[in-house]
């Protein structure tokens, strides 16, 4: 059957029954509010044109037992992985400041580790010649890193990822168990594709960046594809519905990490604000200071 965009009602009950929460809360769990924008129709390419997302309610996820975070597993750590040169990578401590203030939570930045030979297999992907990883080593390598205090360990890298032979590549992979996962930023950069770095081109991967960190992470915390509204978990198939992503939690999703995390939805708002506006995203930030003002009753 073919995906339509949920109703006013079906999103209200994913969302939740949201009686008895405190009313700056209610305000920012309501589906009706304008700011949220609804998931569109999908298109022939598009990830919901050839994926089934049921969709997972507030109450389904609540009920999943989902990661989180604990008194002794509060930090999330970010793994460099490989050259991270200035001149063709995001900035692992931007990434991490933006981890920060998305998940509310302590975010660390490990040194950086060296592609070793002996510990990581490689391989020339058939088809662009580059240089891939595969994904397996790189878990096997983070579950015997994982801090005590670690609720997750992310690993980052610019180079391209591959997770058995027969596939061409993935962006990134995960073990929700362990806790750890390793994400790809090569095919978000033009040059990855021999296209040519237009100015601006730095803010362009920063943003896809920020993005696949944020929606590979949520994973990790137990955050499904959201079918409800134009919102950070849609899945994607391609870079342009990756793009078309925002940079912010639909309703349902936000209420998800909010029970898990337990954050002050404003004060994280705040903080997202100020880390996007440093970082040139002023679309973004600007849609955070709108829901402040909102949120706030100002």
């Amino acid at each position: 059957m073919a995906f339509e965009p949920p109703s006013a009602e079906v999103k209200g009950a994913a969302a939740g029954d949201l009686i008895g929460l405190p009313p700056a809360l209610q305000r920012a769990f309501a589906v009706d509010a304008p700011e949220f924008e609804p998931i569109p129709k999908p298109g022939p390419n598009d990830w919901l044109a050839a994926h089934h997302e049921p969709g997972q309610t507030f109450d389904e996820f609540r009920a999943s037992r989902p990661n989180r975070p604990t008194r002794d597993r509060h930090t999330i750590y970010l793994q460099p992985l490989g050259d991270f040169s200035p001149d063709r990578s995001p900035s692992s401590e931007k990434l991490r400041e933006f981890a920060a203030a998305f998940f509310a939570m302590e975010a660390k930045a490990l040194p950086p580790a060296a592609l070793d030979a002996s510990k990581f297999t490689s391989r020339r992907n058939p088809y662009t010649g580059n240089a891939q990883i595969l994904t397996g080593d790189v878990l096997n390598f983070l579950k015997s890193r994982v801090p005590p205090d670690a609720s997750c360990v992310v690993a980052i890298t610019m180079e391209d990822l591959y997770p058995e032979p027969s596939w061409n590549f993935v962006f990134g992979q995960a073990s929700l168990r362990e806790r750890v996962g390793v994400y790809s930023f090569a095919r978000y950069d033009p040059g990855f594709y021999g296209e040519q770095r237009d100015s601006g081109y730095e803010t362009l991967l920063m943003r896809r960046s920020c993005k696949v960190l944020a929606h590979e992470t949520g994973h990790m915390f137990g955050l499904a594809h959201c079918p409800y509204f134009n919102c950070l978990m849609n899945g994607s198939n391609h870079l342009a519905e990756s793009d078309r992503r925002p940079l912010h939690l639909c309703p349902v999703c936000l209420r998800k990490l909010q029970w898990s995390i337990g954050f002050d939805v404003i004060e994280r708002y705040r903080a997202l604000e100020r880390v996007c506006r440093a970082d040139g995203f002023a679309d973004e930030a600007d849609w955070f200071s709108r829901r402040i003002k909102i949120l706030s009753n100002e």
